[in-house]
Parts: structure tokens; C-alpha cells; sequence
């Protein structure tokens, strides 16, 4: 099945036309050139904006290597500056395509184990809240007993929050290679990619790649991480749990305790 991709415009990669600035290879150009051509390419003509070329290819699988322009090509004193010009934007255009293809089968899968871990941690994430808001009828004399339990919700939302982000990192890792290959205008967004699968992943929290490898990754109360906002919740309750044993005067509950 053959694949056309554009260039600076929305791509689905299910048939849509690559353009690029320059001139199309006459037939004769095109035959002088075709031992450097992609092994997947299949033609180049006019693109539908004048000065614009489309390419198409057939489709790519994501286990092909990198698209590169050969050193021949690029040592061939026998190319014309048009011809050269034609290949390499050949290759840019079908690197997009690979970068998309192998973007699709490298995250696809991860993407299917985010799913259940997202509802692990939107479980967890509830019981969390409906622990903490159970101190609001909560007897006095039974704190202690609810504070384990919040404590024990504490931890079960870290844990899922923990296993969300692992493989959150993995997958903007992913997508941050096809954005280098690919460039930003020609990027593959992950919704995309699970939209496609059928995953509904309206809800997901998935941080920029840097939040999960900057320096600051890991510091509480920073980055924007699932188990940085988990942290965020979970001090804050604890505030509001110390502002109501100092206004009660409560001595018998230790700050040590709400730490």
C-alpha cells in the first residue's frame, strides 16, 4: 500500500500527500537518479501548490533503519543542485513517515499497558480523597485509627502513581526521539496513537519528558508528574489535618504523627 505525506500539514499518515518546496525530477532527471531513491519510494510529481513536490511511498513497518541520503548520493558530482535538492527532500519526507511508523510500534504497546494503570490509579487516587473526607465524621476518640487508614491510602495512591509514571517516561522518551527525527510541525501525538487503538485517554496525566529527567525530578512538592501532584495532595491534606489539631488544642495527637 503505497503512503503519501505531507509537510506542514495535519497528517492521519492514511493516504495524505508529503509536500515539499522545489521542482519535480523530470522522467528523464527521475531515471538518472533512481539508484538513490528509498527502496520504499515509489514517485514524486507536482504537489498541489505550485513550487510544492508530493512524494509517495509504500508503507513503512518502524523496523526499517533511519532514512539517510547514501554517501554516493551526496558525493555524485553528476547530480545536478536540483536533483541533489530532490533526494534529500525525498529522504526528510520518508524519514517522517518512519519516525511515525516506528513511533506507532514502539509505543502502541505501552500505550495498551498504561491503560489498566491508569484505572489502578484513579481507584486509588478516590480512595485516597474519600479516607481523607471521612475525618469530617470521624469521632474524635477515632482519629488514630483514621489516620492508618489514610496513611495506608497515602501509599496505595504512591504506589499507582509510581506505576503510571514509569511507563509515562518511557513514552514521552519515545515521542521526544520521533519529534527529533520528525521535527515539531510533523510531530505524532500519543492521544493519536491510542485514539487509534481505541483507548480513551482523555484523562491521562502524561508529563513533558523533562519532568521525568531533570534534575528537580524526584524533589517533593516539584515537577509535574502523577506522584509530584500525588505529593502535592497528600501534604496539603496533612496541613489541614495539623491547622485543625492546633485550633482544637489536641495534645494528645502529635504533629509527629501527621508527618
Amino acid at each position: 500500500m503505497a503512503e503519501l505525506i505531507p509537510l506542514k500539514t495535519p497528517l492521519d499518515d492514511t493516504g495524505l500527500s508529503h509536500h515539499r518546496p522545489g521542482t519535480a525530477t523530470s522522467t528523464a532527471a527521475a531515471a538518472d537518479i533512481s539508484r538513490y531513491h528509498h527502496p520504499l519510494f515509489l514517485r514524486s510529481e507536482p504537489g498541489r501548490f505550485e513550487g510544492w513536490v508530493t512524494y509517495s511511498f509504500r508503507a513503512f513497518t518502524g523496523l526499517e533503519e533511519q532514512p539517510q541520503m547514501s554517501i554516493e548520493a551526496i558525493r555524485d558530482t553528476t547530480l545536478t543542485r536540483e536533483q541533489s535538492a530532490e533526494l534529500s527532500n525525498e529522504y526528510e519526507a520518508a524519514r517522517v513517515l518512519w519516525s511515525k511508523a516506528r513511533l506507532r510500534r514502539q509505543a502502541g504497546p505501552l500505550l495498551k499497558q498504561a491503560a489498566p494503570m491508569w484505572e489502578a490509579w484513579t481507584a486509588a487516587h478516590g480512595q485516597l480523597v474519600a479516607t481523607f473526607r471521612e475525618f469530617w465524621t470521624t469521632e474524635d476518640g477515632l482519629w488514630r485509627a483514621q489516620l492508618l487508614r489514610l496513611t495506608d491510602a497515602e501509599r496505595a495512591a504512591e504506589a499507582a502513581a509510581e506505576a503510571f509514571d514509569d511507563i509515562a517516561e518511557k513514552l514521552t522518551r519515545l515521542a521526544e526521539e520521533q519529534i527529533r527525527v520528525a521535527g515539531e510541525d510533523d510531530d505524532l501525538p500519543l492521544s493519536t496513537i491510542a485514539k487509534e487503538l481505541g483507548l480513551d485517554d482523555s484523562d491521562w496525566h502524561i508529563a513533558w519528558h523533562g519532568a521525568y529527567t531533570s534534575s528537580t525530578a524526584g524533589w517533593r512538592g516539584i515537577g509535574d508528574r502523577l506522584i509530584d501532584r500525588v505529593h502535592k495532595e497528600i501534604d496539603a491534606q496533612r496541613e489541614r489535618l495539623r491547622e485543625v489539631q492546633v485550633l482544637a488544642g489536641d495534645r494528645d495527637l502529635s504533629d509527629s504523627e501527621l508527618v
